[in-house]
């Protein structure tokens, strides 16, 4: 079952953000935290560098070095690196992250080294799922079922890794794949295919569906998991001028923010944008994050408390918008 429900961006426009802002600084040698997972309570948060580390902030004692995902990684080689595309097959690049509070497990999903898990003591991660038929080739975002605690997560090409992922954009690929962990059998099944350029994953909060992000196709899917469309998809939300959606996370309120970007009509340039969705897809408000990181893309915005953080890959720090 395919629908399409497009919400006009030109009849909601875009809203200039009067929040406070600061930046918590990663540590020198840390760069682009992609995804962040928040312990509750307490205010701890893990996100993944572009160096291979995940790393734990504490409020009061700042970032410490949590676990890593690549059993080659040494810190001589590794620590620094920005997204090399040669060290990252060997240092891992972590990007999806979600912390299971109730077994006080931290999951991963890394670019290079598929799923995996660190338990309270991080280092060296676990993989738990690596290889299916169709390896995995850039394992990207994820989220816990908070009903039955399996893992939603996305494989955004089976033909480009990282490293070639803007070829992937420019071909316009789609070959991506929303995929299920079962923490109980430990088997992964594959239910969405022919994805263009799979993203972001968020199970709602009654377990009944999730959303998964095409970043190539700029679109957000809804895949039922439970009643009578359980096993079918449609597509939500398509806008032509809301593009390369990234990222998705459920609000305190059970509805979502999306990190994305819209093309300003001044420069034609694209400029990063937070986008708050219900489960059908409707929008209730987008926001510009252009005075705080001009035209630098952002791949996640999550609520935590009365804040909302938002990460990027394109700089040293996690911000923080609060009220």
């Amino acid at each position: 079952m395919v629908s399409i429900l497009s919400v006009f961006f030109f009849c909601f426009p875009t809203l200039a953000l009067s929040a406070s802002f600061r930046q918590i600084f990663l540590p020198p040698t840390g760069f682009g935290p992609e995804s962040l997972a928040f312990e509750f309570p307490g205010g701890a948060f893990y996100t993944g560098v572009s160096d291979g580390r995940v790393l734990r902030y504490q409020p009061l004692t700042g970032f410490t070095y949590f676990a890593f995902t690549s059993p080659n990684r040494t810190i001589a080689f590794c620590d620094g690196a920005t997204d090399d595309p040669v060290k990252g097959p060997i240092c891992g690049r972590p990007f999806g992250l979600a912390y299971d509070p109730i077994a006080r497990l931290l999951y991963i999903a890394d670019a290079y080294y598929g799923l995996l898990v660190a338990d309270s003591n991080g280092r060296l991660a676990k993989q738990i799922a690596t290889v299916l038929r169709q390896p995995f080739v850039f394992c990207n975002g994820l989220d816990i079922d908070p009903i039955t605690r399996n893992i939603y997560f996305t494989d955004t090409s089976a033909v480009y890794d990282l490293r070639n992922s803007t070829k992937g954009l420019q071909a316009n690929d789609s070959t991506g794949r929303l995929l299920k962990y079962d923490v109980r059998t430990n088997q992964v099944t594959v239910l969405m295919r022919n994805l263009s350029g799979a993203a972001g994953a968020a199970v709602s909060g009654d377990g009944r569906f999730v959303l998964v992000s095409e970043f190539v196709g700029d679109r957000i899917q809804r895949y039922w998991l439970t009643g009578s469309n359980a096993g079918t998809s449609e597509i939500i939300l398509s806008n032509l001028n809301i593009v390369r959606p990234n990222n998705i996370k459920r609000t305190i309120l059970g509805d979502f923010f999306i990190a994305a970007a819209t093309v300003t009509q001044a420069s034609q340039t694209p400029v990063p944008i937070r986008v708050r969705v219900d489960g059908s897809g409707t929008i209730s408000e987008i926001v510009s994050l252009e005075a705080q990181y001009g035209s630098t893309p952002i791949s996640e915005a999550q609520q935590f408390g009365l804040s909302v953080y938002v990460s990027s890959r394109g700089v040293n720090f996690v911000g923080v918008y609060s009220p």
